[in-house]
């Protein structure tokens, strides 16, 4: 792998804003339900113990990346050879075009169910590739930078939530630990598509100025991620009723009904509108990562393949049209996330530790 110019680095810090940008997206608009289907209200305990097994993918992500040859092309190619690490990059190219997919086309529905019921998911799938690909194009920098304003922009939203308290009952989540160790285990699967996200350091790794430093910043914002997951768990299970938070699909939101301030009658709308910058990293890092392997396995022109796969990306967004084709559009993306990070990754950094002890005897 040739080595990345020092002018297109990044400083390890802002690998903070990268993995907790990626992780908070749609799911976080209505992941409660999902939890709570499985542990209950017990299900905060969830969030926290999936927020604790992503510490631990991460850290295997970094041996993989130390030990592989520096991003996910070469470890896979010294794990399972050209030919079948060809096969893997392939399905990890797939993988993150799917969450663009994922992210845009959820983002549209809540934006057709709360706020625009008659646009077309064409039209703004559209508009919204053409802003991915200007910032996209503009290479890892640019796309950090989105990070960096997606997560400190919107971060007044966390203070809205406070108006729920009046209307809370914090014993709600009370007696604690009431369910089975296989619900809870169900409960922290659920969690799955709500942090993903974090892979994407297989491929931009190399561009780390000091990759060793940047650890503990994709650490930190895993945790600055898992913080803010429980505490919306928390403040959604003292505000909603279970019975209410079953038939709640968008508690995020519906929770923002109440938010009364004397300039603005309905504070979701402005929330839905400043999601937009949120969901924006997230599908600036994925795409670049799948254009990017792109040209690292296949040696083709990363901007050319920007550009078709943005246009795949309208395409897949424009064919999917039901709520029931969405659900399973984010049930796949979940599953495949699931083991692609929880299965493949441990797999992958035994492979390359075996593969450099027989090196090693030969």
């Amino acid at each position: 792998m040739n080595p990345v110019p020092e002018n297109r680095k990044i400083s390890p810090f802002i690998v903070f804003f990268l993995i907790h940008s990626i992780q908070v997206g749609v799911g976080v608009l209505g992941f409660q339900r999902i939890i709570a289907q499985s542990a209950g209200y017990d299900g905060w305990m969830a969030v926290i113990a999936a927020g604790l097994l992503t510490n631990v993918i991460t850290f295997f992500i970094f041996k993989v990346v130390q030990k592989g040859g520096g991003d996910l092309i070469e470890a896979n190619q010294l794990a399972f050879g050209k030919w079948l690490g060809k096969l893997f990059d392939t399905v990890y190219l797939l993988y993150f075009c799917l969450i663009t997919v994922t992210v845009t086309r959820t983002y549209i529905e809540v934006i057709q169910v709360w706020m625009y019921p008659r646009i077309e998911p064409w039209f703004f799938a559209l508009l919204f590739f053409l802003l991915v690909v200007y910032v996209v194009s503009g290479g890892l920098r640019i796309v950090a930078g989105t990070a960096f304003f997606g997560t400190v922009l919107p971060a007044y939203l966390l203070l809205s939530f406070g108006f729920t308290f009046p209307f809370s009952d914090f014993r709600n989540i009370l007696p604690v630990w009431d369910h089975s160790a296989l619900d809870m285990l169900k409960s922290t699967r659920d969690m799955t598509l709500s942090f993903l996200g974090y892979e994407t350091l297989l491929i931009f790794y190399p561009y780390i100025k000091d990759g060793e430093k940047a650890q503990k910043w994709a650490h930190r914002g895993l945790l600055l991620t898992t913080i803010i997951f429980t505490a919306l768990t928390i403040i959604s299970f003292a505000f909603f009723s279970e019975k209410q938070l079953e038939k709640t699909v968008w508690a995020t939101l519906s929770m923002w009904k109440i938010v009364e301030l004397p300039f603005v009658e309905r504070f979701e709308y402005i929330g839905i509108a400043n999601w937009c910058l949120i969901i924006l990293p997230n599908v600036c890092i994925a795409l670049w990562c799948a254009s990017r392997i792109a040209k690292r396995s296949f040696k083709v022109s990363q901007r050319k393949v920007l550009y078709i796969l943005a246009a795949l990306g309208v395409a897949s967004v424009s064919f999917i049209q039901e709520r029931n084709q969405i659900n399973l559009l984010n049930d796949l993306t979940s599953k495949v996330g699931f083991y692609l990070n929880f299965g493949f990754i441990p797999f992958l950094l035994l492979m390359i530790f075996l593969m450099k002890k027989v090196k090693k005897k030969k």
